[in-house]
């Protein structure tokens, strides 16, 4: 049975791509995004939000009730809001607009009918006002652990696209964007006060761990090469509030090459660390380690 979270939870979410693009930036030519200082990939938050939307779309097919999805492919989204206000029966003053109670509960509605609502949270004043929620999973920006090295090769099409092309010797020529092997690391965050507030419960916690672990597997396109969820180790924390603070807990966990690794190339070049001891997969649900009320699991 679904319960409240009564505990705040801090992760750490490793994946790779390998002879592909994870995230392309459509303001440089769809190349791989990279910070230009330190020549480290970037993934963005957004990135991944859009591959977990996707899974529960699969996972809960024909909009089951509570996991519709808000932000999808050419959604108009004020119609999306407007049917909260039509279905709570709101008589909405055209000069006045919304009352205090009518955004609550449009809000609430909104909360419930959709997962990626209560879960990243959503601005919907944009049209008649929902207010805004602020989602309990917050995810960061990933970060490549080397440097990666964009690639961009020459790609060639034998077919033409009219008839009048088809006697033409020459092929049309293309462009792909790659990069040949990249580990990122991924911070999120998940606050048992705010999950209160949009009524994400552990049944949407259960799901969200499920996409991390699957999303890549039903997302797949000679584009984005293999890419691949590689570990999710995930902070307890005894508290709602909390029992240290997660940059703190972030920094314990180290991920770093090989000794004789020159070019990493795979996972298994890299060693995962807490505290300077490896971390090994241990039986489902029992913590890693314990500290400062803190339990840390591995997920992945």
């Amino acid at each position: 049975m679904s319960q409240p979270i009564t505990a705040r939870y801090d992760f750490v979410y490793l994946f790779d791509c390998k002879d592909g693009n994870p995230n392309g930036d459509p303001d440089a030519a769809n190349s791989p995004r990279v910070d230009p200082q330190d020549m480290h990939g970037l993934v963005s938050d957004v990135c991944l939000k859009r591959k977990i939307r996707n899974f529960v779309q699969i996972a809960k097919p024909g909009g089951t009730e509570g996991y519709d999805i808000f932000i999808q492919q050419s959604a108009v989204l004020n119609d999306r809001i407007q049917k909260a206000h039509d279905d709570l029966g709101h008589k909405i003053d055209a000069k006045k607009g919304t009352t205090r109670d009518q955004v609550s509960s449009a809000r609430t509605k909104m909360c419930a009918r959709y997962y990626d609502v209560r879960t990243f949270g959503a601005v919907m004043s944009t049209g008649v006002n929902a207010g805004q929620v602020r989602g309990p999973v917050q995810i960061s920006f990933s970060r490549s652990i080397d440097p990666i090295l964009p690639l961009d090769v020459s790609i060639t099409r034998m077919a033409v696209a009219e008839a009048k092309d088809a006697e033409s010797p020459n092929q049309t020529m293309g462009r792909k964007n790659l990069i040949p092997y990249g580990l990122y690391r991924c911070h999120g965050f998940i606050s048992a006060n705010l999950a209160n507030e949009t009524s994400f419960t552990t049944d949407d916690l259960e799901l969200f761990w499920q996409a991390l672990a699957m999303m890549f597997d039903h997302d797949r396109s000679a584009s984005r090469g293999t890419m691949a969820p590689q570990a999710l180790l995930v902070f307890e924390h005894a508290t709602p509030l909390g029992s240290a603070p997660a940059h703190k807990l972030f920094e314990r966990v180290k991920i770093a090459a090989k000794l004789g690794v020159t070019v990493a190339r795979d996972f298994a070049d890299y060693d995962l660390t807490f505290d300077g001891k490896p971390i090994e997969v241990t039986k489902p649900e029992a913590p890693i380690a314990v500290t400062e009320n803190v339990k840390l699991h591995r997920k992945l």
